[in-house]
């Protein structure tokens, strides 16, 4: 039998400590989630490799070293509400909703929204929902957040999703500029965005946040 807790301290002690995330209500997030419940069954082997992993259609669950640096430039505190956009099957819900007062997780898959909330209530996690939606969209009417966070790859980022972020609330966004991309925090200060890029990382760009693609002859 799989002994996946000794796997989840392995992934933070070769993952995550090394690179350079070493706050404490991060870390124990990490350690308190069980990664392995929410990929699909036939991947539970390998729910903590080093790498992004496949759920379907295109969509991955970002990899862990990723995951961590994004939480902690974000800095997520105990009495803030978080937009999480494209979880998937719940695995980033259920590790921020642990560092945040409240958690709105968009998802635009039905049927990965469905497996989402049925496993976040099974794991008793009751400060997060999961909404069916357009992730481009966000979810205005549960809003403004402290913080957004998009769990795959952008080429741009809609205004009206950034205008349902509270003043001096922050953003996390894999910009993908090729095979590479590099993650930024923006700030909303004042109605205005600025950004500060934080590290490099990859992964496919989320549905409705691609760039149009215009062809000459």
């Amino acid at each position: 039998m799989t002994d996946f807790s000794t796997r989840r301290l392995m992934m933070v002690d070769t993952q995550i400590r090394p690179s350079d995330v070493t706050k404490f209500p991060i870390i124990d997030a990490l350690l308190a989630v069980p990664r392995e419940v929410y990929v699909p069954r036939d991947r539970r082997e390998t729910a903590y490799m080093s790498d992004n992993l496949p759920i379907g259609s295109g969509r991955v669950i970002l990899e862990p070293r990723t995951f961590a640096k994004f939480l902690d430039a974000l800095n997520i505190q105990p009495d803030e509400a978080v937009l999480d956009l494209g979880c998937g099957l719940g695995y980033s819900t259920a590790v921020i909703a642990r560092l945040a007062e409240a958690v709105v997780a968009v998802e635009e898959d039905e049927t990965l929204a469905t497996e989402a909330q049925r496993t976040l209530s099974q794991e008793g996690v009751d400060n997060a929902a999961v909404i069916v939606g357009p992730l481009a969209g966000g979810a205005a009417k549960h809003g403004p957040y402290d913080v957004i966070m998009l769990e795959g790859g952008v080429e741009t980022v809609p205004e009206a999703l950034l205008a349902q972020l509270k003043d001096g609330g922050r953003i996390g966004c894999l910009f993908m500029e090729g095979p590479l991309g590099v993650a930024r925090i923006g700030y909303r200060i004042d109605g205005a965005m600025t950004w500060r890029s934080v590290f490099n990382a990859s992964a496919p760009v989320l549905t409705g946040f691609a760039l149009e693609r215009t062809f000459a002859l």
